[in-house]
């Protein structure tokens, strides 16, 4: 029996696998196995699904922002706290990061995931700009260009990234402390 979260589960299957685009409610149908007329009985449309997917990661991303360790403590503390929990965020709501990683703006609903995508990187640049205000991150650092270079970094994840491989529960971890000590020792 089918409902609304796990013919969602299906659709981001699909539209990871095919592109959005290039899925069709026929397809949607079929890898769910129901008919389309079953599949309209619980949401109205493609476009419903991609907005509940996406949603539904960029809600993960936001909430991070909200937390108490995010919003107290010195900038650099908060930006550790937000990048862990972006790993996080990301290892748990793998497939739907993966579409919101993957939108291209061809929609209204994409144009409107990506403009939320936006406001969180600037929110990123901004705690990266107080951290070197603070003496915390070393000076000279472009703000906007350290925000994009974090978010690539956890963002990259979505290609190798596996659930249950070993090593898995300390990814967040190891990830904070490799951008916080760095990979290659200074000459």
């Amino acid at each position: 029996m089918y409902d609304a979260s796990s013919l969602l589960a299906v659709a981001v299957q699909e539209f990871n696998a095919r592109g959005y685009d290039a899925t069709s409610m026929e397809d949607l149908s079929r890898a769910a196995g129901i008919t389309k007329s079953s599949f309209y009985h619980h949401v109205s449309g493609k476009e419903e699904l991609l907005r509940a997917a996406l949603s539904r990661a960029l809600d993960g991303l936001f909430g991070i922002l909200e937390e108490r360790a995010a919003q107290q403590g010195t900038a650099l503390e908060r930006l550790r706290h937000i990048i862990f929990r972006q790993v996080e965020v990301l290892s748990s709501e793998l497939p739907y990061v993966t579409l919101l990683l993957r939108v291209r703006g061809n929609t209204e609903t994409e144009r409107w995931a990506l403009a939320r995508r936006r406001a969180f990187d600037a929110s990123i640049a901004s705690l990266v700009a107080e951290a070197v205000a603070d003496g915390e991150v070393r000076a000279g650092v472009e703000p906007s260009l350290a925000a994009r270079l974090l978010s690539g970094t956890v963002n990259s994840i979505i290609e190798w990234y596996r659930p249950g491989r070993p090593g898995s529960g300390s990814l967040p971890g190891e990830v904070v402390r490799m951008v916080s000590e760095g990979i290659i020792p200074p000459a």
